[in-house]
Order: C-alpha cells, then sequence, then structure tokens
C-alpha cells in the first residue's frame, strides 16, 4: 500500500520527523461533477417520496409536532404541548424535525425532510473527510458506500435521533481530520463540540468513536507529545460544555414547571443518559430488556463476534463489512514502517478504529439494541473501504497488493451473494449477476489484466459492480419502501422491511376513526385527551392536531402524571376524555397507569366514539 504523505519512506524502523502533511492538491476537473453527481444519486435516493412512511416512528413524531404547538416541548422534547413527559432521549433530533414543522407547517414531508438532510450532509462531510488524505476517488467510494448502505437509506428517511446522530459523528470526523493535519486545536475541540451535540441526539453513543478520534491525533498529529496530549484534554473539555449544558439546564429546571424526564429513574436527565441510554444498554439493567439475545431479532440476537453478521444485523450493515476487514488489516501491514504522520495509515485509524470499537460494542451489548442502531458503523465501514480499495488499487503492480485487492472484490461479491440468498424470492437472479461479476473481477485483479492496454478502468468499474451490486440494490429497495413502527428494519417489504412492530409495541401506531378525531378537535382544554403509553396517545394526539397525555410515557411505565396530578388536570377541566387501550396496561408503578386506569373507571361514565372505548371526564358518575 503506498501513502499520500509527502515524508519518505523508510525502510528502518527509526521514528521520522514530525512535520505537517501538506494540504490536499487543487481539484481536477472531473471532480467536482463527480461530486456533485454523488450528491445528486444520494439526495433523490433520500429526498423521494419521502412522505411514503407516514409518520414513521408516531413516539418521535408526536414529540415533533408538540414541538410546533409549544416552545417548551420544543426545548425539553416533549410527548405533548401540555408538557407531561419528556420522550426518553435527548432532544436535539426533535429540535431540528419541530423547527422544520414550523417552518413549513407540520407534516410527514416537513418532519423527515431534516432526516434526508442530515443523509446527504453526511455523505458530503465523509466524502470530504476521505479525500483529505487519500484523494477524490477514495473519497467517491466511501460517500457511496455510506449512501448505498442499506441501514443509511432506512434511517435518513426515519424520525429516529440516528439520523442527526451520524451527521454529527462523521462532523467530529471530518475535524479530527482537519486538526490533524496541523496539529490544531481549533479543530479538535470542534470535533469535541461536534460529539458533545451528538451526546444530546442519542446519548452515550454518540462517544464510541472517541478511541478513534483520540488514537488518530496522539499518533499522528505533527507536534510534539505533550502539546497533543494538552489539545487531547482542551477537546474533553469542550465536549463535556456542548454536551453537558442542556443536562445542567434541565437538571437545574424546577422539576414542577418542566415535563417528567421519559425513561428515567428520578427525573433527571442525568440519569437517563448514564443509565437508561447509557450503562444500561451495555451491560443490561436499567430498564434494558431484550438483549443479550432476548427479543429476537428485533433485539439483536445472541451476543458474540457473529452478531453483526447475523440475522438481525446482517442485512443492515454488513454488506462491505467483510471487505473493508481485510482491507483494514492490510493497510496498517503495508503502512507499519511508514512515518508517524502517515496519512494512510492514520485514516485506516480513524474510520478503521471507530468501525472495529463499534462493532465490538454492538457485538457484545447486554441491553436493549435494535439493528437501525448500526447506522452508526456505516461510515466507519464507507471510509476504510474508500482508503483501503484506493491505496490497493494504487499497488497494483504488487503482488501483495493485487492479492488482497482480489480477496476483497471476491469476499465482498461472496457475502452479498449469501444475504441476498435471506430473501431468495426477491429479485432471484441478482445474486448469481453479483457472485459472477465478483469471480471475474477477482480474477483479472489476480492475474494482473490491468496491465493490459485499456483494460484498467474496465476492470476496476466491474470491481466496484462486484463488491457494491448488492448493497446498491438493497439499499434501492430501502428507500422506495415505506416503513413504520418503532422498529424498522430495511430491504423490500418481502424482507420485513416494510411496517415492524413487535405486539403492538410504541411507535406502532393504531387507527383512529373520523368521529373520534371530531370528538378531540371540539375540546379547549389543555389536553384533549387522555391514553396510556404513547403508542395510543401519539396515534390520537397526530391524528387530531389537539396535544393527548401520554400517561406513563414510552411504554406507560413512568410515574407521570401521578395519580393526584391526573386528578387535579380532571378537577380543572384540563382534560376531557379517557380512551381506554393504549400501551403499556398492567405495568403500573409509582402512582402509575393502572392507578388512573382504575380511578377512572370507577368515576365517570364509559361510552364509545367511532367504536372506541372512551371516558368522558366531565360526566362523572351518579
Amino acid at each position: 500500500m503506498t501513502t499520500t504523505t509527502s515524508e519518505p519512506r523508510h525502510a528502518s524502523t527509526a521514528p521520522a520527523p514530525a512535520v505537517a502533511t501538506p494540504v490536499p492538491a487543487a481539484r481536477r476537473g472531473w471532480e467536482r461533477p463527480a461530486l456533485i453527481g454523488l450528491l445528486a444519486v444520494t439526495a433523490a435516493l433520500y429526498l423521494w417520496d419521502l412522505s411514503a412512511s407516514g409518520w414513521a416512528n408516531e413516539f418521535y413524531a408526536a414529540a415533533a409536532q408538540a414541538g410546533t404547538q409549544s416552545w417548551k416541548a420544543l426545548f425539553f422534547g416533549s410527548l405533548d404541548a401540555g408538557n407531561t413527559i419528556t420522550v426518553d432521549k435527548p432532544p436535539a433530533a426533535l429540535w431540528l424535525m419541530a423547527l422544520s414543522g414550523r417552518v413549513f407547517g407540520f407534516s410527514s414531508w416537513s418532519m423527515l425532510l431534516p432526516q434526508a438532510l442530515c443523509g446527504i450532509g453526511s455523505v458530503w462531510l465523509l466524502h470530504n473527510a476521505v479525500r483529505r488524505w487519500s484523494g477524490p476517488v477514495a473519497g467517491l467510494i466511501a460517500g457511496a458506500a455510506l449512501a448505498l448502505t442499506p441501514v443509511a437509506a432506512l434511517m435518513f428517511k426515519f424520525n429516529n435521533p440516528d439520523a442527526l446522530l451520524v451527521l454529527l459523528m462523521v462532523a467530529g470526523g471530518y475535524c479530527v481530520v482537519r486538526a490533524t493535519e496541523a496539529a490544531s486545536l481549533r479543530w479538535l475541540a470542534l470535533a469535541g463540540v461536534a460529539i458533545g451535540f451528538a451526546f444530546l441526539a442519542k446519548t452515550l453513543q454518540a462517544f464510541l468513536v472517541l478511541p478513534a478520534f483520540g488514537l488518530v491525533y496522539l499518533v499522528a498529529a505533527p507536534t510534539g507529545l505533550g502539546r497533543r496530549l494538552l489539545h487531547l484534554l482542551g477537546a474533553v473539555v469542550a465536549l463535556v460544555v456542548s454536551a453537558g449544558w442542556f443536562v445542567v439546564v434541565t437538571d437545574l429546571w424546577p422539576a414542577d414547571s418542566r415535563p417528567y424526564i421519559g425513561g428515567s429513574t428520578d427525573n433527571t436527565e442525568l440519569d437517563l443518559a448514564l443509565g437508561y441510554n447509557g450503562l444500561g444498554r451495555i451491560f443490561g439493567g436499567s430498564g434494558n430488556g431484550g438483549g443479550g439475545g432476548g427479543g429476537g431479532t428485533a433485539f439483536g440476537g445472541e451476543t458474540g463476534l457473529g452478531r453483526m453478521f447475523g440475522a438481525a444485523f446482517g442485512s443492515e450493515v454488513s454488506w462491505l463489512l467483510p471487505s473493508a476487514l481485510i482491507a483494514l488489516v492490510a493497510g496498517l501491514w503495508f503502512t507499519r514502517r511508514a512515518p508517524r504522520t502517515d496519512r494512510a495509515r492514520a485514516g485506516l485509524l480513524l474510520w478503521g478504529g471507530w468501525t472495529v470499537v463499534t462493532a465490538l460494542v454492538f457485538s457484545y451489548m447486554e441491553g436493549t439494541i435494535h439493528p437501525y442502531y448500526t447506522v452508526a458503523l456505516a461510515p466507519g465501514v464507507a471510509g476504510v473501504l474508500g482508503i483501503g480499495a484506493r491505496e490497493l488499487w494504487r499497488g497494483r503492480d504488487h503482488r501483495g497488493a493485487r492479492v488482497v485487492l482480489a480477496a476483497v472484490v471476491a469476499v465482498g461479491a461472496g457475502w452479498g451473494f449469501v444475504l441476498l440468498e435471506h430473501d431468495a424470492q426477491w429479485l432471484p437472479w441478482l445474486r448469481w449477476v453479483v457472485a459472477a461479476l465478483g469471480v471475474l473481477a477477482a480474477t483479472a485483479i489476480g492475474v494482473g489484466a490491468h496491465r493490459f492496454a485499456r483494460a484498467a478502468v474496465p476492470v476496476a468499474l466491474v470491481a466496484l459492480l462486484a463488491g457494491g451490486g448488492a448493497t446498491t440494490a438493497y439499499a434501492v429497495a430501502t428507500a422506495t419502501t415505506g416503513h413504520s413502527g418503532s422498529l424498522p428494519a430495511s430491504g423490500p417489504a418481502s424482507a420485513g422491511g416494510g411496517a415492524f412492530v413487535v405486539g403492538g409495541g410504541p411507535g406502532g401506531g393504531q387507527e383512529v376513526s373520523a368521529e373520534l378525531v371530531r370528538a378531540l378537535r371540539a375540546t379547549t382544554g389543555t389536553w384533549a385527551a387522555a391514553s396510556t403509553g404513547s403508542m395510543g396517545a401519539g396515534s390520537l394526539q397526530l391524528a387530531s392536531g389537539r396535544p393527548v397525555i401520554p400517561i406513563g410515557g414510552f411504554n406507560g411505565g413512568d410515574p407521570a402524571p401521578t395519580l393526584a396530578q391526573f386528578q387535579r388536570y380532571v378537577a380543572e377541566g384540563q382534560v376531557r376524555y379517557y380512551i381506554a387501550g393504549g400501551q403499556g396496561r398492567g405495568i403500573g408503578g409509582p402512582g402509575g397507569s393502572d392507578d388512573i386506569a382504575t380511578w377512572v373507571r370507577e368515576n365517570f361514565t364509559q361510552t364509545s366514539i367511532g367504536g372506541q372505548t372512551v371516558y368522558d371526564l366531565a360526566a362523572p358518575l351518579g
């Protein structure tokens, strides 16, 4: 593998002087059109028929809607405009969706537009980051690999927090690249700021890239060790400030004038971040369930090194993962004697460290984990593949690099064949085309066919088709299929890529009759109704446009509102109806949903509106 650094390659292992590497060369004439083409294809993939998924995950859709009706709900991420309880994540992603709704009017399209833009931005930033150290071809391959990863095509058209998480993580990676080039504290601090705000999208998952970021700067920044360590400390301070300000503000805010922090055990943002959404995800407990092999493929399947390639995660993100791992190992071996500031190796450490750490954590998490989480793994895989493919192709005149490149192509095509075979009824011919192209390209590379006149470009194109054909087809199928529910899956509808709801779980939504919608819209109090859990309440709120109390939050188990609070709301005429059903019945909890349901049944008149059992809280019994 060759290197793009200006420093000479030494045969000895003596350390090279720490000098700054040069800035990238000026763009060639074809680069800008190629980048525009990549972004145009990405935009078409992510923006086309954007509303096909409707409200997607109604849990987050209801919160985004509430943010268009109340600035307090927007700031805290409340599920309802009356500010009863928040979602079980920090609200950064909701800020974008709610602000878009305020600008364009709240709809499925306005809610999902920021998600798609996050995807386009992620592809652009990844391209730029990889290009700076490995050139335009590597940048284009990396950007395309990210755009055409099925789980990316899923989550950049969905309303979970993962889209903003990935954008900010890739932005952090780009800042690390700029910082490492010139030992820049400013750029390294900006990386810390980006990851700090990523924490406000999905808490500790954002920190999975930090080991790679720190390693790259510590190894490759062109300055002394003491200054490198000092700069890293400064970046940590920037991260803590950008991640911690919202936690501090929320936890210092008087609890009786803000919503309950959904998912926490003590109504604090810190507990939510470190408990349910933090260590509980890794080790289990703190309200986490279904991980470590429980709950089927929607909860990750069995832990272990094979998890990323198994039934749960394989079709989401692993299409290019085996090839990337081969390229990573080979690249680190070929650059083992390179100078300390070598760019090719630094890029492999950055994106490879991102890939390895994230994949290992996901593989062994004992708490709740869902396959779509792996969208955070996709940029690392894409970055490694872009750098590895470009460097191995540059070294194709050497047998070792040529053999590794042939293996990268053959393994990529072979694994694509295996994954496509899991859904053998969908485009059954495609896997055979991919396999044939893989054999052809790997053979041509292995025997050195590129050395024949005019053969290099065709061989490269066939290799790209072989390695990327399967993931491209699956990503397009994902992007053109509507998805809804709390547990979306990639792929066409025949592969389970459409609506996926576990037992009517939160986020899946339910039908709301026109008659019930009219009744809710006719109410005048703070809340039109109340229902247990987010599923029923979210559907009612989205259909009517009126706030609905989601008793107990996500699954009905949070103590908000308490029975005493709910009784006060009713006495003051702030809530008109109680809608029976919903999610979480039987969960109860301190002053929770069971107590409220019992009190309502014993004290108010039961009726039916549009076939739905309803209690009129303005009509007490007797």
